[in-house]
């Protein structure tokens, strides 16, 4: 048998492998459910309810001595849109709702708040807040920090009060000019979903296969197993890229995040992670023959080290040594890095040259174990 004529089999029992994984998934309300209903699901969820912005935070204003000029303070803080404000003349009158949680900080202007501000001295000002929640209480000094610089510069005392030497510091932001939490935490929800839903799909694909008992007719059959491999990855892969798809648009036109960078440059740097996500649910489908032991492997091996060590909630750089070297090897976080900076930043070769090439060599490496472990036989 000539080369072309074998060349030309195996590419007629891909082609079937396809045809009939692909009529498998119309057929299955599972993969539809996992591919369209759990990235809207999860991506809402993540979007709406994870922030690190906190807006309308419950303070407590003590004005020891009540002036003009403390009155104008007060009103300042009253009518920024981080803070819920309420008065009194003593600190004692919020120390119990402090410890109860029912308040974020106390804010105290001193007696002598107004003969401060007259020399041009520091003003007294203390803010008290609650340390069990750090990032509530580094939120709320910010603020009031901000509302405090504001405020000088609306009554003119930055200028007044300015000495020769003095910095004057004017912030810019790039990139996220907003400061909104959202913008970032939704790009690294995305690749969060799509490890989660990469893995399950494969994962989920063979396992079924065996519990219904039709891997023998499977097995039977003339193919190899880069043919059985390719046949199952095919199908799910075009069906992650939709789910892609869904992701994107809610992110566009839900979350309002722009993107700045290419949209084929999206679509080729999650093609790549996709190879990654769906090596890593064959090669779970290599030892799990239950569906039920096949999903928690992949929630196991891909949501939570996606989850912790992405770089999407929390922070690589200030964990211990053996946790960073470890997050080298989860592919959701070079996905996060290159999602952020597409959203973000635009088309940046230096962060997604690297990003992409260590994906293509962990779906390389994946791939080929999978094959290795791929048995084609019962026993």
């Amino acid at each position: 048998m000539s080369a072309a004529s074998l060349k030309s089999g195996r590419w007629r029992r891909i082609r079937a492998l396809i045809v009939k994984e692909t009529l498998q998934v119309v057929r299955d309300p599972s993969s539809i459910v996992v591919a369209f209903v759990l990235p809207a699901l999860l991506l809402f969820l993540f979007g709406f309810g994870i922030t690190f912005d906190a807006t309308r935070v419950k303070v407590g204003l003590v004005i020891e001595e009540p002036t003009p000029e403390s009155a104008e303070f007060a009103i300042s803080l009253s009518n920024t849109r981080y803070f819920d404000v309420r008065q009194a003349q003593s600190r004692l009158a919020f120390i119990d709702d402090l410890a109860a949680g029912k308040i974020s900080g106390v804010i105290v202007l001193s007696g002598d708040f107004a003969e401060r501000l007259e020399r041009g001295d520091t003003a007294g000002v203390q803010v008290i807040t609650d340390g069990s929640d750090p990032n509530t209480a580094g939120l709320v000094t910010g603020y009031v920090q901000g509302a405090w610089q504001s405020w000088q510069n609306q009554r003119g005392f930055a200028k007044t009060s300015s000495m020769p030497g003095q910095i004057d510091v004017q912030a810019r932001f790039w990139f996220n000019p907003e400061l909104e939490s959202r913008r970032l935490l939704v790009p690294g929800s995305i690749s969060l979903i799509m490890m989660m839903i990469g893995a399950l799909l494969t994962a989920l694909v063979v396992s079924r296969e065996w519990e219904r008992g039709t891997i023998e007719a499977l097995l039977a059959t003339p193919i190899g197993t880069l043919e059985f491999l390719i046949g199952k990855l095919v199908p799910n892969f075009m069906l992650g890229l939709c789910a892609m798809a869904v992701c994107v648009l809610a992110a566009l036109f839900v979350f309002d995040i722009p993107l700045r960078g290419s949209l084929l440059i999206l679509i080729g740097f999650t093609a790549v992670f996709m190879s990654v996500a769906l090596s890593i649910g064959l090669l779970i489908s290599t030892v799990a023959k239950t569906q039920f032991v096949a999903s928690q492997m992949a929630m196991l091996v891909a949501f939570l080290p996606g989850l912790y060590f992405s770089g999407f909630l929390f922070e690589i750089a200030s964990m211990p040594a053996p946790l960073r070297a470890f997050s080298v090897i989860v592919p959701a976080k070079y996905y996060v890095q290159g999602l952020q900076t597409i959203f973000l930043a635009g088309n940046i070769a230096s962060v997604l040259v690297p990003c992409t090439l260590i994906l293509v060599f962990m779906s390389t490496v994946l791939f080929a174990l999978t094959a290795r472990n791929t048995r084609q036989r019962l026993d």
